[in-house]
């Protein structure tokens, strides 16, 4: 297996899950939404991309409620993550053209969640040929376009 060195997720992996670290709470007090990666922020939550995306376009709805089970969450902040995942899914059909899109949640650890304290919904454009030779035999992903390139084009929509 080749190994591809990101120093720069050390601090993400370091503070993900730590008691006053959360990455998401953290993203709620930014100052400057552009440099945080926030494309909007709404009523009870906020979109924001994914800083190390499985695909290009792969942005989060994440309720400013830090809540780690999707039953604690608020009815109001529920029905904004839901309208906000259906706006994006609009945005990413204009915007990519996708074949598909993933919609999800990953809640707790043994499922899969990279920040299991805060719940946030995953929605990301996918094709039928995002998954190639890089991926399957390499194991590397490679992005088509860069986030500060996906943030201008998304922040546009709103």
């Amino acid at each position: 297996m080749d190994f591809l060195f990101t120093p720069w997720r050390y601090a993400y992996v370091t503070t993900a899950n730590n008691p006053g670290g959360c990455v998401f709470c953290g993203l709620i007090q930014a100052k400057n939404d552009e440099e945080a990666l926030v494309v909007h922020r709404a009523k009870y939550c906020f979109v924001v991309l994914n800083a190390f995306p499985y695909t290009s376009g792969h942005a989060m709805v994440v309720p400013y409620e830090h809540v780690d089970q999707l039953q604690k969450l608020s009815q109001p902040a529920a029905e904004e993550m839901m309208a906000l995942s259906q706006r994006m899914e609009g945005v990413m059909r204009e915007l990519y053209h996708p074949d598909g899109i993933n919609l999800g949640m990953n809640l707790g650890k043994a499922a899969g969640a990279g920040v299991a304290s805060h719940i946030h919904m995953h929605i990301l454009p996918r094709w039928f040929a995002d998954v190639n030779f890089m991926t399957s035999v390499g194991e590397t992903r490679v992005l088509p376009e860069d986030l500060q390139t996906t943030y201008k084009r998304f922040r546009e929509k709103f």
